[in-house]
């Protein structure tokens, strides 16, 4: 590790004098790209963060959004203010776990699902679910399928062992993530204004208290790791960078931070993630405007013989950073005693500089025994203003060029209807992804009201607790649900990324639409290669203003989020990625399903509601049938919509009509794979569409409604153009008529062709 010719002048400038071999480390990692957001924080001003529901915003752990009452959730369309709002409190956040994944797939993906959960912790809420949005290169690829399973694996061991049920999310295949597969996930929890805590220090003299794992060498430098391009030999010269996570450790401290909360005894909070200890400690400070006094030698470790920097920046996993009071201390440590937790006063808030001294050692060397003992003078390593550790990195001024658009060359050779459908169902990306989600608990805390393989999980936050059946229904009337959804689209963010972008957000909006509920807030991970590139620059500025541009149009203020950029391989730059995690709310949580009400099919007509956007461009269909379009046009810009946040809400409210068996939102693979996906095998359709554009168009923003009352729907969506798509059948098949041709698919042959990831994995 070491600083740039530039960042060590401008910190020799500032101390007045050369920096420590610490001290250089540190900043290195607090400056670099992954923790300083020094090519991406110039565009982030875009975000709309503020709103009523918005308790803390970004530049925490995590976002804290107040809930609606009940009553004020109960209109999709209705406008809310601040009265609305109770202190029923979720925390929102969403990080990346990208570099690592690919060096170890298992330990990188779980341990950042512990960083997440540890995120949430740290303002005081309780983990209560998870959404992972994955991204790995061709599904043929041997390389690919090893990084997926190792992914998919970690993630399940690590969430199911905590016992935070993992409820949503997405999986992505194409080619660009060969060399650099994207791991991010987000973490939701409840809290309430009473339990909030935030990662601001309050006042000098109070101690610094670490909780938690013992301090080893794993993911030493991880912060720097992740903000490099990854070489040919990553996945054996960069393992050292790696973290390995203890899921049951994290568990006992998951529990432990529920009891120091119960107790008011934590005053601000911070998890060691990158930078470790030193990340943590001088964030923490600089917030409140105050220094620290750290005495690394009372850090208690778990490897012999670690020198300064090596405790000062080592990502071993399992560890909280508290704020206490002098008379807390020793019931804090109490506590962790009873969890089997370490715990460690390693110094004090103050109102100097952020200083660490280390008597293990010249700085560089060992010196301490295995118990800590030592016969040095404790030496000073680091002595610099937690301000400008924090936020004193320079940011960069990128060269920038905008990406091309794309040319309008549809196939001259299209494939058969036949041909075509079976390959957009069976597409690894459109395909089902039972295979992933039945690895997960996603039913633990008996929350989840709506689980994965529909279109968002919804989660149940009830006034009381329900003891039966009838009581069910009765706390259903009275809680709120939260629906979550979270992913990107890379064929369409790779083709225009400022147009996918927005159609990012729209369509994670309109799943939670198909559950009944608006969104409340979002949060992002914006994922791109090397910034220096000034190609690669341009498509990052396109995905940033589109995300920011239509969250702003769905009144889903964006209260956080993360930036991983130098996702570069000897393979190439990634595509523009732009995960989006978005949190909605409804009154109740009985959403209506994504598959057809066999029993009441004579009496039921199939509607979509929401127009297409008349091209294909970054469609599964062209990826298979090859050629070139234009971006649909989203409804908004055709005068299909007035508004984004406008159409969201009366897709709600038709899922939430009373007349609604069933709802389900268009995407990837267009109206061809989602008919496909409401058909059971007592259910199916019989539809007819005029084009192939229509069958295949991708545009968000449309919903797919069985109802026994057509005319009321139609009503209900006020301005939206609604279609009658045909007939709701009991012989369980598709049958559908595209312009000439027809194609009729049993649910069994449907289940074959997008059960695709389960057998070839199996």
């Amino acid at each position: 590790m070491s600083l740039s010719d530039a960042d060590h002048e401008l910190v020799t400038a500032e101390l007045g004098r050369e920096p420590t071999a610490a001290e250089a480390a540190l900043f290195e990692n607090l400056w670099s790209e992954h923790c300083a957001y020094r090519s991406s924080r110039p565009l982030l001003s875009a975000f709309d963060s503020e709103g009523d529901q918005v308790v803390v915003g970004p530049g925490d752990d995590a976002a804290v959004l107040a809930l609606p009452e009940p009553d004020a959730a109960d209109d999709p369309a209705a406008e809310r203010d601040a009265d609305d709002y109770g202190d029923t409190y979720v925390t929102f956040g969403v990080e990346s776990h990208n570099h690592p994944s690919f060096v170890d797939p298992f330990d990188g993906a779980a341990t950042g699902v512990g960083g997440i959960v540890r995120d949430t912790m740290s303002m005081g809420a309780y983990p209560i679910g998870l959404l992972d949005s994955l991204y790995f290169g061709g599904f043929d690829r041997e390389r690919s399928r090893y990084l997926f399973e190792g992914v998919v694996e970690g993630i399940s061991h690590y969430g199911n062992c905590i016992g935070v049920p993992t409820v949503g999310g997405s999986v992505a295949f194409h080619g660009g993530y060969e060399g650099n597969p994207l791991v991010n996930v987000a973490c939701v929890g409840l809290t309430n204004e009473d339990r909030l805590v935030t990662a601001t220090a309050q006042e000098p003299g109070n101690k610094l208290v670490l909780v938690g794992n013992g301090t080893g060498r794993d993911g030493l430098g991880g912060a720097s790791f992740a903000s490099e391009d990854l070489a040919e030999d990553a996945e054996t010269e960069d393992r050292p960078a790696v973290q390995v996570g203890d899921p049951y450790a994290e568990k006992r401290l998951i529990e432990c931070n529920e009891a120091l909360i119960d107790e008011d005894l934590v005053r601000s909070a911070r998890d060691l993630g990158a930078a470790g200890l030193g990340g943590a400690s001088s964030e923490l400070v600089a917030k409140g405007g105050l220094g620290a006094r750290i005495d690394l030698d009372a850090v208690h470790q778990r490897e012999p013989n670690m020198n300064a920097t090596e405790i000062l920046l080592a990502e071993s996993q399992e560890r909280m950073c508290y704020e206490v009071a002098p008379d807390d201390v020793e019931r804090v440590a109490d506590l962790a005693e009873r969890f089997d937790l370490g715990c460690s006063v390693i110094g004090e808030v103050t109102d100097g500089n952020y200083v660490c001294e280390f008597a293990g050692g010249a700085d560089g060397e060992g010196g301490a025994d295995a118990d800590g003992a030592t016969d040095r003078d404790p030496e000073t390593v680091v002595d610099a203003p937690a301000e400008f550790l924090a936020d004193g990195a320079p940011m960069n001024d990128l060269e920038s060029e905008p990406p091309s658009e794309p040319d309008r060359d549809l196939p001259a050779d299209e494939p058969s209807l036949d041909e075509a459908v079976a390959a957009v169902l069976s597409a690894p990306s459109t395909a089902s992804k039972r295979w992933v989600y039945r690895q997960y608990d996603h039913e633990v805390g008996t929350r989840t009201a709506v689980k994965p393989g529909d279109d968002a999980a919804l989660l149940a936050v009830r006034e009381t607790e329900p003891t039966d059946e009838a009581s069910e229904t009765a706390a259903s009337a009275d809680g709120v649900g939260l629906a979550l959804a979270s992913g990107a689209n890379p064929k369409w963010t790779a083709v225009a990324p400022y147009e996918g972008a927005r159609a990012v957000a729209l369509e994670n909006a309109t799943n939670l639409a198909a559950t009944g509920a608006v969104p409340l807030a979002a949060v992002d991970c914006l994922n791109g290669g090397n910034p220096e590139k000034p190609d690669v620059y341009g498509a990052f500025e396109g995905i940033v203003d589109g995300l920011a541009d239509a969250c702003a149009a769905l009144d889903a203020p964006v209260v956080g989020g993360n930036v991983s950029l130098y996702n570069d391989s000897v393979e190439g730059p990634i595509p523009p990625t732009p995960t989006l995690a978005v949190l909605g709310t409804r009154r109740g949580y009985d959403a209506p399903p994504a598959a057809l009400d066999a029993d009441r099919a004579a009496d039921s007509e199939l509607l979509l509601v929401g127009s297409g956007g008349d091209a294909l461009g970054g469609s599964e269909y062209l990826a298979h049938a090859g050629g070139g379009d234009r971006f649909p046009t989203l409804p908004d810009e055709s005068g299909a919509a007035d508004d984004l946040g406008g159409l969201v809400a009366s897709l709600a409210a038709a899922a939430r009509h009373e007349s609604t068996l069933a709802a389900h939102d268009v995407s990837e693979g267009g109206l061809a794979v989602a008919l496909a996906e409401l058909v059971t095998d007592d259910a199916g359709v019989d539809a007819t569409l005029p084009d192939r554009v229509a069958a295949f168009d991708e545009t968000p923003g449309r919903l797919l409604v069985q109802t026994t009352e057509p005319e009321a729907v139609a009503a209900a969506v006020g301005d939206l153009p609604v279609f009658r798509l045909g007939d709701v059948t009991t012989d369980g098949a598709l049958s559908l008529t595209v312009g000439d041709e027809s194609v009729a698919l049993s649910a069994a042959a449907v289940r074959d062709h997008r059960d695709v990831i389960e057998r070839e994995l199996a």
